[in-house]
């Protein structure tokens, strides 16, 4: 049974909502979308809306959303640790530490057993010091990160402090590398795969993320965008006004 079956809602009042992002859609796109969806649907003039935790354009799975009310426990939420799944490509790397942008150098791969894989990932376990990558959405001096880097203009980005709980190699079928990794709020995911390839003097990049879950929230109880508007849209007609019944 997912999070909205059974469920009567009442969105200005505050809904939490747990949705299973597609790829190529930005956590923006989302909100966007079911805002406008909802509004419409309701013929609501206002509605708050807004998510827990970006997650990348090329990465799918759970997007906690908060509506009404509800938008003042976001920060909670924001600060749950997080779970991902994911693939790793070793042997190269991108400037954008996954698929968005071209491979811009390789590297031998013959020589590097699952061992070695297993041995370079004991060194990013508990807490961490990591840049984030130049293509993301914080902002610096205003403007987002990824739109200077994208005009090939210079982007300084400050290093942090992230906890990774655990970060469990699954499956290495050269070049590619399956992975699970448990961490703080803030991480990032593609930097943590940069310098896993830096570390073992050789290259790697982001070709597959997944997040599983937020906290206790699992994506096992996620609805895609379209099967949260269908759920919707099929109580109108006993409850036109999104109030519960």
């Amino acid at each position: 049974m997912t999070q909205v079956d059974e469920h009567i809602f009442n969105f200005a009042e505050g809904e939490l909502l747990l949705i299973d992002k597609p790829l190529e859609w930005t956590s923006f796109d989302v909100v966007k979308s079911l805002r406008i969806f909802i509004k419409k649907t309701y013929n609501l003039k206002k509605l708050k809306v807004g998510h827990a935790g970006t997650l990348d354009p090329l990465a799918s799975g759970l997007l906690i959303l908060c509506t009404g009310r509800m938008t003042k426990q976001i920060d909670e939420f924001q600060g749950m640790d997080k779970v991902y799944v994911g693939q790793i490509t070793m042997g190269a790397t991108t400037a954008s530490f996954d698929k968005e942008t071209k491979v811009d150098e390789v590297f031998p791969i013959d020589d590097i057993s699952i061992d070695d894989l297993k041995q370079a990932s004991l060194k990013f376990r508990g807490e961490i010091e990591q840049v984030p990558p130049i293509y993301s959405a914080i902002k610096i001096e205003g403007k987002r990160a990824y739109k200077s880097a994208r005009k090939d203009q210079d982007v300084q980005m400050k290093s942090r402090k992230v906890t990774i709980h655990e970060f469990d190699l699954l499956n290495f079928t050269p070049p590619y590398l399956d992975f699970s990794v448990k961490c703080s709020k803030g991480t990032y995911i593609r930097s943590l795969v940069n310098d896993f390839g830096k570390s073992l003097n050789n290259g790697a990049y982001l070709s597959d993320l997944r997040r599983t879950k937020i906290g206790d929230y699992s994506v096992n109880d996620a609805v895609t965008i379209e099967d949260f508007k269908q759920k919707v849209l099929s109580q109108l007609p006993n409850n036109p006004s999104g109030s519960p019944a």
